[in-house]
C-alpha cells in the first residue's frame, strides 16, 4: 500500500489559544508516528485567527523535538514571503538538529490576503513572479559550497534538504516536472485542476539529482469515526470553516453542528462543496471505499490526509481508524 501522511495547521479551536493548538499538534504527531504514518507536515498561513502555524519552521522544530522517527516538514513554506537564504538557514538548522527527518515543501501563494502579504515582505513587489528563481537559489544553498562562493547557508550548505513543490494549479506541476522534484497537489481545498496537473507533471518530468522518476502526493480531507453519522457530524466543522472563508470572515475552528444546511446559503454550499470535493467522512468501510477510489483515480504515490476536527481526541481516533483502513488495503 502507498504511504499515508498527515497535514496539520495547528488549528485554534473556538475557546482555545495558540498554546493549546501547539499541544494538540504534538499529540497528533505522536499518534501519527505511533500508527506508522510517514510524514507530518505543517502549513504556513498568516493573519488567520484559526491557524497557529504561521512561524512554520518553529512549529516543525517543536514537533520534530517531540517525536523520534516520523518525517516532519512544511506543506508548505510560502516562499514569496521569505528570503531563500533565511529559509535555507532555518531548514538547515532543523536538518542539523533532526538529521534525515526534515522535508521542505514550497508554495507560491502568500498564504494570506494581499495586505498581509505586503506586511510580510514589505517590498510591494509581486514576489510570486520570481518563484522559480527563488527555488533554484534555495536549492543551491543546500548544495556543497562552490569555490569562490561568497554567500552560503550556515547551517544548510551540503545538507541537501529534500525539496517538494506544492501546487493547486498547473504552474506548480510544470515547475516540479522541469526541476525534477516531487509534487504535492492541494486537492483538499482546490481540487479543480488535480487530474490535469498530475498528467502534466508525469508527462513532462525530467529526472534530477534528487528524484529519478515522478512522485506525486495528493491531499484529502478525511474524517473517520465509528459510524457514518458521527463522521459527517465532525465534518461540519470544516464545512463551516470553508463557508466562513467564502464569506471573508475566517475565525477559530467552530464546533460541529447538527444542521449544516441551516448554516450556509445554497451558493455557499455549492462553493464549499466544490472546495471539499475530496472530503471523505464516514465509518471504516466508507473511508476505505472513498480512499480506494481516490487513490485509483489519481495513481498517487502517497496520500496525505488532513482533518479539521474540533475535538483533539476525536482527531487522534480518526487517525487510528484510517491507519486500520490503510493496513487492510
Amino acid at each position: 500500500m502507498i504511504p499515508f501522511s498527515v497535514l496539520d495547521l495547528s488549528p485554534i479551536v473556538k475557546g482555545n489559544t495558540a498554546a493549546d493548538a501547539f499541544r494538540n499538534t504534538l499529540a497528533l504527531a505522536r499518534q501519527a508516528e505511533k500508527l506508522g504514518y510517514r510524514r507530518f507536515w505543517l502549513a504556513e498561513h498568516h493573519n488567520n485567527p484559526g491557524i497557529a502555524s504561521a512561524a512554520t519552521a518553529v512549529v516543525i522544530g517543536h514537533v520534530a523535538g517531540g517525536t523520534t522517527t516520523i518525517r516532519v516538514g512544511s506543506g508548505g513554506v510560502m516562499l514569496p514571503n521569505h528570503s531563500p537564504l533565511v529559509i535555507a538557514e532555518q531548514f538547515g538548522t532543523l536538518a542539523s538538529l533532526y538529521p534525515d527527518r526534515i522535508d521542505l515543501g514550497l508554495g507560491r501563494a502568500p498564504g494570506t490576503d494581499q495586505l498581509t502579504a505586503r506586511a510580510l515582505r514589505r517590498d510591494h513587489q509581486n514576489n510570486a513572479d520570481t518563484f522559480p528563481q527563488d527555488v533554484e537559489e534555495l536549492q543551491a544553498y543546500f548544495d556543497d559550497v562552490q569555490p569562490g562562493q561568497r554567500i552560503r547557508a550556515v547551517p544548510g550548505a551540503g545538507l541537501r534538504v529534500p525539496l517538494w513543490l506544492l501546487g493547486s494549479s498547473l504552474f506548480g506541476a510544470q515547475l516540479a516536472a522541469m526541476m525534477g522534484l516531487p509534487f504535492a497537489f492541494a486537492s483538499h481545498f482546490a481540487p479543480d485542476m488535480l487530474m490535469q496537473a498530475l498528467e502534466i507533471y508525469r508527462q513532462r518530468f525530467k529526472p534530477s539529482a534528487q528524484l529519478q522518476k515522478p512522485y506525486v502526493m495528493v491531499v484529502a480531507n478525511v474524517v473517520a469515526a465509528e459510524t457514518d453519522e458521527a463522521a459527517r457530524y465532525q465534518l461540519t466543522s470544516v464545512q463551516q470553516a470553508m463557508t466562513n472563508l467564502l464569506r471573508g470572515t475566517p475565525g477559530p475552528m467552530p464546533p460541529p453542528i447538527d444542521d449544516i444546511e441551516a448554516y450556509w446559503s445554497p451558493a455557499e454550499k455549492a462553493g464549499a462543496q466544490r472546495m471539499l470535493r475530496y472530503a471523505i467522512a464516514g465509518s471504516a468501510n466508507t473511508v476505505e471505499a472513498g480512499l480506494r477510489s481516490f487513490i485509483a483515480d489519481t495513481g498517487a504515490d502517497e496520500l496525505m490526509l488532513t482533518a479539521h476536527i474540533y475535538d483533539p481526541a476525536i482527531a487522534r481516533r480518526s487517525l487510528e481508524i484510517v491507519a486500520q483502513v490503510r493496513d487492510g488495503l
